[in-house]
This record gives C-alpha cells, sequence and structure tokens, in this order.
C-alpha cells in the first residue's frame, strides 16, 4: 500500500525543514521512498507511479540512468556494430551540443512525454527544423537503447513528433540535352583522363558520387557492358554498403561508355583496392584510396563544366544521375525498372522524385494516339 506522510526535520544549520514523502513498493514488491517539497506534487506523482506499477513499466529513479549516460550507451552500441564514421560523428554530435546540455542531467525515470514536447520545442525555436528533427530521432533512440538494457521501462520520446512544414518540393534539376552533349564533348576533350568515365558512369548509369568514388573495377563488366554497384566511399573515404539495401544493383552501360572504361582501364594506375577512380595523390602506390568528394568537384568536374561553358548552371555530379532517370523514363523504361537500376528503396521514392517526368510521358503518348485517332477518321 502506497502513502503520503509529512516529514519535518532541522537541517545542520538549525533551520526547519520539511517534506511530503511517498512510500510506495515497486513492482518487485521492494519498499521505496521518492520525496518532494509539495503535497499536490506528491499526489501527482503516486498516482502515475501506482499506474505504472500495476502495468509493469515503472522504473525507480535508484535503478535509471542519466539521459547523458544512456547517451554515451547508444554511441557505444553504434560502434560495436560499426557504423559509418560520418554517421557516428553526427550522432556525436547530437548527443554532445544539443541534447547532453539541454536534459543530460535528467533521469531516465523522470521522463515524461510532455517533458520531451519541451525538448523538442527547444529544438525547434534553436535550431534549423532539419536539425530539430534529427536530434529528436536521436533523443529517442537513446531512450529506446536505454528501454533495451532495462534502465527504462517505456520510451515516452516515441510518438513524439515534428511536424513537417507545407512547401512546395523543389523540382529535381536536370540538365538539358543540349547541355549534357556539351558536357560529354568536354569530358571527351579533357586532360584529366577520368573525366569522360566518370562523367559517362554518372551520366548513363545513374551512379551516386559516393558510388563512383567506391567503385571497383570487380564490379565493371566489359563484356556484358555493365556495372554493379556493391559498396560505397563516405565522406571520410571508408568503403562501405550502398546507401541501402537497394543500392546493391547492376545498371547497363551504352558502348561509348564501355569504350571510355575501356581506355581508362589500361592508363589507371593499380591500387590494393582495385578502385576505378583511385586518389590521385596515391597513384604511384599500391594503397590509392578513394578519391575525396572535394577533390572530384573541384578538379574533375568543375573543369569539365568550365570549358563546356556551363559552370554558372550550378551543375554537380547528382544532376548527372537525375539526367540518367529523365532519360530512361524518357526510353519508356518501365518505372520498377527505373527504381531498381537508380538503387531506391521503394518505388515511391521513385515516383515522388520523378513522378512529373512519368507523367509528361504518359501526356505525350495520348496526344499522339488523339492525333492519330484523327487523321485516321
Amino acid at each position: 500500500m502506497a502513502t503520503i506522510r509529512k516529514r519535518s526535520w532541522v537541517a545542520p544549520d538549525g533551520s526547519a525543514k520539511s517534506a511530503w514523502q511517498v512510500d510506495y513498493s515497486d513492482a518487485a514488491g521492494k519498499r521505496r521512498r521518492k520525496q518532494f517539497d509539495r503535497k499536490r506534487d506528491a499526489e501527482a506523482w503516486l498516482t502515475r507511479a501506482a499506474f505504472d506499477v500495476t502495468q509493469g513499466t515503472h522504473t525507480p529513479d535508484s535503478q535509471s540512468i542519466t539521459i547523458a549516460k544512456a547517451g554515451d550507451h547508444w554511441i557505444a552500441r553504434g560502434q560495436r556494430e560499426q557504423l559509418e564514421p560520418t554517421t557516428l560523428a553526427a550522432y556525436g554530435q547530437h548527443l554532445r551540443l544539443h541534447i547532453v546540455p539541454h536534459c543530460g542531467a535528467r533521469k531516465l525515470s523522470q521522463l515524461t512525454k510532455p517533458m520531451v514536447e519541451g525538448y523538442r520545442d527547444h529544438w525547434v525555436e534553436t535550431l534549423s527544423r532539419p536539425m530539430a528533427a534529427r536530434v529528436l530521432r536521436s533523443f529517442t533512440a537513446i531512450v529506446a537503447e536505454a528501454q533495451r538494457r532495462g534502465h527504462v521501462a517505456q520510451n515516452v520520446a516515441q510518438g513524439v513528433r515534428i511536424a513537417r512544414q507545407k512547401r512546395d518540393k523543389p523540382k529535381v534539376v536536370i540538365p538539358s540535352k543540349a547541355h549534357l552533349k556539351a558536357l560529354l564533348r568536354s569530358a571527351q576533350a579533357s586532360a584529366e583522363p577520368m573525366a569522360l568515365p566518370m562523367v559517362m558512369l554518372a551520366l548513363y548509369a545513374g551512379l551516386r558520387a559516393s558510388e563512383l568514388r567506391g567503385l571497383a573495377w570487380g564490379a565493371v563488366d566489359l563484356r556484358a557492358a555493365t556495372v554493379s554497384v556493391n559498396q560505397r566511399a563516405d565522406a571520410a573515404g571508408t568503403i562501405g554498403n550502398p546507401k541501402s539495401a537497394a543500392g546493391h544493383r547492376t545498371v547497363p552501360l551504352p558502348p561509348s561508355a564501355v569504350k571510355a572504361l575501356k581506355a581508362w582501364k589500361l592508363a589507371c594506375p593499380p591500387t590494393e583496392a582495385g578502385l576505378v577512380f583511385p586518389s590521385v595523390g596515391r597513384r604511384e602506390g599500391q594503397g590509392g584510396k578513394p578519391m575525396p568528394h572535394r577533390y572530384v568537384a573541384l578538379n574533375i568536374l568543375a573543369p569539365v563544366l568550365k570549358e563546356a561553358q556551363l559552370e554558372g548552371a550550378g551543375y554537380n555530379l547528382h544532376d548527372l544521375r537525375h539526367a540518367a532517370a529523365s532519360l530512361w523514363i524518357e526510353q519508356r523504361v518501365p518505372p520498377k525498372r527505373v527504381q531498381a537500376w537508380m538503387g531506391h528503396s521503394s518505388i515511391q521514392v521513385t515516383f515522388d522524385t520523378y513522378g512529373h517526368l512519368f507523367e509528361a510521358i504518359d501526356q505525350d503518348a495520348v496526344v499522339a494516339s488523339a492525333i492519330e485517332a484523327e487523321l485516321a477518321s
């Protein structure tokens, strides 16, 4: 049975002190005590604690840990599971800069949903909306890990969300065919032998920049005219799995891309990793690492764009990936195949990104059929 009683005592300085003490039994039958300055706070806490005990979701403060400590456990688990360094760095930043300073000393057992909603509101007010959403997701994951370890019985952060702002999603940037032709001519004339095969793989196979940087010759089948994506290089140059399970894919190559890759393979310095585009700084050795993304952008793509008089267009390798999708759609490649070749995790991602292109193709077909029907009548 739980009780609330007033407790009085004399402090070391001789002053009289009093508090309201809750005596209760936890789910295991062990007697527990918790103290409050005000009776109504004690009553409110007891009401909630009594319900949690009956539901088996009560965790005494003495068995709980702070949010900061739970965050350390969460990061440690990520290290054991060998998450990508860039991912761990982002999680560490969320914890160190935004979670611990604001609520790190709070014990998990003291968390309530309104309290978490208050944290969310603070992050929305002090951070950009996307960053606030990422920090909230990290916070929720921290509590989930603590729940898995038995430090807290329920995850009160689950279900706390940041509402999306209603705004028009910017359309993807797709270079015109005239610009693509100029870009290919410039890459072909470039003094950098990697320029043409790199541009062609982005344009004709839709590879992401990270996939280009992590591409190995073993994934390029020049006889079958295909390129397979089975790894990528992250921002730190670490080779790992593709962005998602769907990222593993094989994409066909046109003859011109095969020709460019054959020529580059003869000139490409061998490396231990067998990379198609090894780091320039170590071409002479046997341990060439993935080329830094910044080097690709500034030293390979930028000169090609400048020579093509397209430096003001602001194109990047991802825009060439979008161009690949648009060209496939124009050739009436089925949506599911476009999804597979792009490495999208779902067909919804494909439609969300390129739905307007599919609609345009459908409309073109309707117009053509209508003209044919009118002339045939």
